[in-house]
């Protein structure tokens, strides 16, 4: 056996027992820009009194890995800073977010109302699990406020928004639909925020005196950055509320591992550059779209003859911050609508002759990405503000945005 200090005082002359048990702790006054990455699953208690008494519900103490580590804690607090909520809650996907706060505020006999473009494992979840559990839902128009006021009954305790919506990018009346809700006491209302990342909006200030009660937020997305982060997260201002959410995400067993919240946090810091580049880039393709004859629409809530532009402009309107060449704030994605000439085997011909967008699902990442869409299958009726064809949607990401151009110049070819 190799020597050792004797100073430390080792439990044991056995090695096993002395690396296990090992009693060197490093000094404390370790400072650097990334914080420490603390995993377990086993947290250590001082004593029987302290186990007993410590509380898992509030961050107050260490109880067991998936109630928190520093590490978790502190992307929490920095997520509720960026969407200007109080309270975080993490999860293992976007998708979990959304199924943790349908789950904790719905029971059989309750009603669910979603946008009809709602993002699709969203309307799958109402119209799977939470049939088959009693729970019912409606859609509603998202661009017809009086469409969600006839839909809400003495039944309805849940009310999910979206903005921009998913695919087609409709921007909603976030404030008037926000009335109707508050006009219904026993309603909540939840927010997908992927899109707005909590830099366009802030969810829970829309309007003076009218917020959302929680967000359900994709961190696979811009927060991550990366496209190798699976996350979501569930942000609150009312502490009940947090609570009722938390014991839910307990009693389902949610947790995250904490390299993947170590590699959020790497990322965080750069949000709002990468946010305003994404955005940048996506307006300049899709204003060059404006001018091809492939397309009958381009969907952009920015531009001026979009759905919902008013709305858009109303609520992400003004300095964007880190871009002062943009107005308001937008993620970086856009849809188009193939001009019904085309087949949809053309539509696909477009699709795989592209080099640089890469056929693939999310978004927000350094790769540019694409995905036709059947709108058919998505939604209850064809929208009437949307023209008929073929849906594209893009999302761009961090390449030259003349590369980008020119990729789909090439892939346009393929079309005729």
């Amino acid at each position: 056996m190799c020597p050792h200090d004797p100073s430390l005082n080792l439990p044991s002359p056995n090695l096993a027992t002395q690396l296990i048990h090992h009693p060197y702790q490093p000094p404390e006054d370790f400072s650097a820009p990334q914080p420490g990455v603390f995993k377990a699953s086993t947290v250590f208690f001082p004593s029987v009194a302290a186990m007993r008494s410590r509380e898992w519900k509030h961050k107050t103490g260490y109880t067991y890995g998936l109630h928190g580590t520093p590490t978790s804690y502190l992307l929490e607090e920095r997520l509720a800073t960026l969407e200007g909520g109080l309270q975080t809650l993490l999860v293992p996907s976007g998708l979990s977010a959304i199924a943790l706060a349908s789950l904790s505020l719905l029971a059989q006999g309750d009603e669910v109302l979603l946008p009809d473009n709602v993002y699709g494992p969203s309307k799958a979840l109402a119209e799977g699990e939470l049939k088959d559990w009693g729970i019912s839902h409606q859609f509603y128009d998202p661009m017809d406020p009086r469409d969600l006021a006839r839909r809400i009954t003495d039944r309805t305790r849940l009310v999910w928004l979206e903005a921009a919506g998913s695919v087609t990018l409709e921007f909603p009346d976030l404030p008037e639909l926000l009335r109707i809700c508050r006009a219904a006491p026993q309603v909540r209302v939840a927010l997908d925020n992927t899109w707005g990342a909590g830099l366009a909006f802030n969810a829970f200030d829309i309007a003076p005196g009218l917020g959302v009660d929680l967000t359900a937020h994709a961190l696979t997305k811009y927060p991550s950055g990366g496209g190798d982060v699976l996350m979501g997260s569930v942000v609150t201002r009312d502490e009940a509320l947090h609570l009722r959410l938390k014991n839910t995400h307990m009693r389902l067993g949610l947790g995250v591992g904490m390299n993947d919240v170590e590699a959020v946090l790497r990322s965080l810091p750069s949000i709002a550059l990468r946010y305003a580049a994404h955005d940048r880039s996506a307006r300049r393709l899709a204003r060059w779209c404006l001018d091809r004859t492939e397309f009958s629409q381009v969907l952009h809530p920015a531009f001026p003859d979009a759905p919902g532009h008013a709305h858009w402009k109303a609520v992400c309107g003004g300095s964007s911050g880190a871009d002062q060449t943009l107005e308001g704030r937008a993620a970086g994605l856009f849809s188009v609508m193939f001009d019904a000439r085309h087949a949809s085997a053309q539509v696909d011909a477009f699709c795989d002759a592209l080099r640089l967008f890469k056929l693939g699902y999310s978004w927000g990442g350094p790769v540019s990405l694409v995905v036709p869409y059947d709108l058919n299958t998505m939604r209850e009726r064809w929208p009437a503000h949307l023209k008929p064809g073929t849906l594209v949607r893009f999302s761009v990401g961090l390449e030259a945005v003349e590369d980008l151009q020119a990729d789909l110049e090439q892939a346009l070819r393929h079309v005729s």
